[in-house]
């Protein structure tokens, strides 16, 4: 499925910083975060299309770009990938180009890629028509599960405990998997937190696994709740703050949107019959 190479696997580097007023001033080490480009191609039918630019940070690029053509819609199920792979230029991996090569029977719709990943903070929120459209192509999550509160306001310790490049600079976000019982399957890092939503749902498609629960480090915008609905995950927890169109996006998607997820504590959004809780709301 997927092509193994020698990637970039440093996602924090060394510099040299003056630390100024207050105790231990002078010149010392401090590690800090990569970023770097990413390009993500596809491939369809033999004709290749940019699917979407991104800064990131190396490492994990494959699920990335995987994760990236779900939200695209393109991408359903592992068996709508042929593979995914760096581009090559004759001289080995290019580090900054990823290819994801779908089957010919996929419908892709050429014209509307990047409508998805367009509506960001970043760069300014398209017309309210096209996030009509958006909305519009992501399913409703009709699986029931449900997880207990102690469980789900447990998640976002259990994720920062393994977000090891974050120890080290401060300066990443997370997005984990889980299942309903609170099994963590898997933690990934970036700059950015929608790469590291794409990145782990990317790693769940690719690996055939079903996650329950999206959980995210940081605020619970349009895109994240977006991206949890075209991966058919039911339940979305935050430690940050929603906003309206996140809210919107959750409800008009059958999400559980869980946020201000912290010390035992959590506000619910939408679909709270998902969560169990020892007494009524």
């Amino acid at each position: 499925m997927t092509e193994e190479y020698d990637a970039p696997t440093t996602m924090s580097a060394r510099v040299r910083v003056v630390r100024a007023g207050g105790a231990g001033q002078g010149a010392r080490g401090d590690h800090v975060v990569v970023e770097e480009p990413l390009r993500v191609h596809l491939t369809h039918r033999g004709v290749q299309t940019l699917l979407g630019s991104t800064m990131r940070t190396p490492g994990h690029d494959l699920e990335l770009a995987v994760g990236l053509a779900v939200g695209e819609g393109i991408v359903r199920t592992r068996d709508d990938v042929v593979t995914v792979r760096p581009c090559r230029d004759g001289s080995g991996p290019q580090m900054d180009d990823v290819t994801v090569v779908v089957r010919d029977e996929v419908d892709v719709d050429l014209e509307s890629l990047g409508r998805v990943s367009r509506p960001t903070s970043a760069c300014g929120l398209c017309g309210r028509d096209e996030i009509e459209q958006i909305i519009a192509i992501a399913p409703p999550v009709r699986r029931e599960v449900h997880v207990d509160v102690d469980v789900l306001t447990s998640l976002p310790d259990r994720m920062r405990e393994r977000q090891n490049v974050f120890q080290r600079t401060g300066g990443l976000h997370a997005a984990a998997l889980a299942t309903a019982s609170g099994e963590l399957l898997v933690v990934r890092e970036d700059v950015g937190r929608h790469n590291a939503v794409d990145k782990a749902i990317g790693y769940a498609l690719l690996g055939g696994l079903v996650p329950d629960v999206l959980v995210t480090s940081g605020r619970a915008g349009f895109e994240i709740v977006q991206k949890a609905a075209m991966a058919c995950v039911p339940v979305v927890v935050t430690v940050s703050a929603p906003t309206s169109l996140s809210v919107d996006m959750a409800r008009r998607a059958d999400l559980t949107l869980a946020a201000f997820v912290r010390d035992g504590r959590c506000n619910l959004y939408s679909r709270e019959d998902r969560v169990r809780v020892s007494s009524a709301l």
